[in-house]
Order: C-alpha cells, then sequence, then structure tokens
C-alpha cells in the first residue's frame, strides 16, 4: 500500500470523516445518515462496505456524494427522512443542516397550529408520551421537606 494514496481525513458533504475507520462506520457520522443507510451507500455506489475510508478515491468519494444528494431516488420511500414532504408532496432525504433547519420548522409549525407535540414542545415537557412522573425534572428542586424537631 503506498503511503501517498492514503488519507487521514476525508471530506465527503461538508463532514470531516476520520481514514482510518470502515466506510460504513464513519458515513454514520453525517447527520442523517443511520446504519442502515450507511450499509447502503456503497452497495449502490459499488465499492465494498469494510474499505477503509483513507483508502478510497477521489472518483469514488464523488460517487458517493453524488449518491447521498439523490439517495430518494436510488432508495425505497420507506428509508426516507422526508417521505411525501407536506411542502412540496415529494420524497427526499435530507441531510446535515438541512435537517436540522427542516425539523426546527417542523416543531416551530406544530408550536403555531397548536397541536399536543406542539404544546409540548412550547412548555419544554417530554413529547412522545414518555412518563413525567419521576423523570424530566428540570429546573426547580422538588424533595422531601424535613419536619423541624422541637
Amino acid at each position: 500500500m503506498p503511503e501517498s494514496s492514503f488519507r487521514e481525513v476525508v471530506r465527503v458533504v461538508g463532514v470531516d470523516l476520520s481514514g482510518f475507520n470502515l466506510l460504513s462506520y464513519e458515513l454514520t457520522k453525517i447527520k442523517g445518515i443511520g446504519p442502515t443507510l450507511a450499509k447502503i451507500i456503497p452497495r449502490i455506489t459499488g465499492i465494498p462496505e469494510n474499505l477503509r475510508v483513507g483508502l478510497l478515491t477521489d472518483d469514488q468519494v464523488r460517487k458517493i456524494e453524488s449518491t447521498i444528494k439523490n439517495l430518494h431516488s436510488h432508495v425505497p420511500n420507506y428509508l426516507v427522512n422526508r417521505n411525501k414532504d407536506r411542502e412540496t408532496g415529494l420524497s427526499l432525504h435530507l441531510i446535515g443542516s438541512d435537517l436540522k433547519f427542516q425539523v426546527d420548522r417542523d416543531i416551530s409549525f406544530e408550536k403555531k397550529i397548536g397541536t399536543w407535540r406542539g404544546l409540548r414542545h412550547k412548555l419544554g415537557l417530554k413529547v412522545r408520551g414518555q412518563r413525567t412522573r419521576t423523570t424530566g425534572r428540570k429546573g426547580r428542586v422538588v424533595g422531601v421537606r424535613r419536619r423541624k424537631t422541637r
């Protein structure tokens, strides 16, 4: 293995990936790509998923980037994170800051229309049905008061 072909850091869609780890593991560091998609992306591009990221060529990196950007056209709709988007009606897969921005917009929309989830977000409480009797306490301390001794 020639030393000049190995890179310690590889930048893929704006995220620095360590060159020493496996491709399928490092792809999960990109926001919006989980373990399932991280195994599917190398299969789509024809790159071995157990290849070290530092050994990727520039052409392979470009293939991975183009696949990630057009992921909604390569995978079924149930694997994308914006299936039937409310505004466009299309199935999209967002990554990075686009995903964070869209999630923030969704939460603010729910607050605006006054859904139950929106109210829970607004009050800073748990949203997905978890128990709140014993957990999720933040702010003022709630405890047992001792009686004064005589």
